[in-house]
């Protein structure tokens, strides 16, 4: 059964996420499924449009299901905030190639986009529209929607414990 994602942004990723979810089901064969903005209102408010594929996403990870969700926003900082604040959501914010090379304690190079999915298991990514171009965003979303989580022990200790948090 393929991967479902859900996708959500307000006006200010209208455009871009509309591509995106294009571009997942038709070039990656996923499923998914549009949680809105389904019109372009410039007064239209991110919360509760990021809250419904937050929703959906915490549902499914409580039920067992293989699914993720892409958020966006021009920052992406409130749109990750929110799928923050559902239970089983573990969302990571991306704005791109930080362009300088990171290394963590042992001297692996680190990909930072990648850390999201093998260190967190985070199964939702906030796209940052304002620092992204649409390629650069497809990128993001096609590594991210094929990167495993390896499950290595002290990071599912680490998310566990995240998830214990209230």
């Amino acid at each position: 059964m393929a991967m479902k994602v859900y996708f959500a942004s307000d006006h200010a990723g209208f455009d871009a996420k509309n591509k995106l979810v294009e571009y997942v089901r038709d070039r990656l064969k996923c499923e998914v499924e549009d949680c809105g903005a389904l019109v372009n209102d410039p007064q239209d408010d991110y919360p509760a449009i990021i809250a419904v594929a937050a929703k959906k996403l915490s549902e499914d990870v409580a039920a067992g299901k293989n699914s993720r969700a892409v958020v966006a926003g021009a920052s992406g900082q409130g749109e990750a905030i929110v799928a923050n604040r559902f239970e089983g959501v573990r969302c990571a914010l991306y704005y791109g190639d930080p362009g300088n090379e990171q290394v963590d304690a042992s001297g692996k190079h680190l990909d930072i986009l990648m850390s999201t999915r093998e260190h967190n298991n985070a199964n939702a990514l906030s796209l940052g529209l304002r620092f992204l171009t649409l390629d650069q965003a497809k990128d993001a979303v096609r590594r991210w929607l094929a990167a495993p989580f390896p499950g290595e022990a002290r990071h599912a200790r680490r998310i566990a414990q995240i998830d214990r948090v209230s």
